[in-house]
């Protein structure tokens, strides 16, 4: 179940990295290359930091899926109204099924709570991070103080808590994709967001 999340959320966030590279106005190499960067990203600094096998090292198939989608969106992209919206909705897909699988990682690793948290936010953040910094946009997990590490570390809490409830399997892991979309959802849709630092001004 956890590779199906680990591939789903390389598809989703594939196309992600090959939208942001149509808007980038980037060459068929270039969509290839940051749909592969999004897609296995977060997946890749996970398992670096749990000292595993890097993921799509075992099984090349989620940068084969990944180049794949580079190239559909490729040829499609036009059709699409908003790019930008487009990968804003797409990425909040992305961000909730990552997530799952990062904490999914971590329990089977037969890691800490707090560790699981931090895999799941690491997952389902650091792909995103990269495809961003990389073409010079402003990280989408640091825009106008919208909710996505928070929406990310409250799925992963919902994982945890529906896991202690009734066990591990299917629950734990939709619940954490449920709750982390609507969060990231609500913060798109109606502005949810936290507080904002705002400086008081010099005297």
């Amino acid at each position: 179940m956890i590779a199906v999340l680990d591939l789903a959320a390389v598809l989703v966030f594939a196309i992600t990295g090959a939208l942001t590279a149509a808007r980038a106005q980037l060459d068929p190499v270039g969509f290839v290359f940051l749909a592969c960067l999004t897609a296995v990203g977060g997946g890749t600094v996970r398992d670096l930091l749990l000292d595993r096998t890097i993921f799509w090292l075992v099984d090349p198939l989620p940068v084969a899926a990944a180049a794949g989608a580079a190239m559909l969106v490729f040829f499609s992209h036009h059709l699409l109204a908003s790019r930008l919206a487009a990968i804003v909705w797409f990425d909040a897909v992305a961000l909730s099924v990552a997530v799952a699988a990062g904490v999914g990682v971590a329990h089977g690793a037969g890691l800490p709570i707090w560790i699981q948290l931090v895999m799941g936010v690491v997952t389902g953040c650091f792909g995103g991070l990269m495809r961003d910094v990389v073409v010079g946009e402003l990280p989408l997990v640091l825009a106008r103080g919208e909710l996505y590490v928070t929406a990310a570390l409250a799925g992963g809490a919902a994982a945890v808590a529906a896991r202690e409830a009734v066990g591990p399997g299917a629950v734990p892991l939709g619940s954490c994709i449920a709750l982390t979309f609507a969060l990231r959802a609500g913060s798109i849709r109606f502005g949810w967001r936290l507080p904002a630092f705002r400086p008081r001004p010099p005297r």
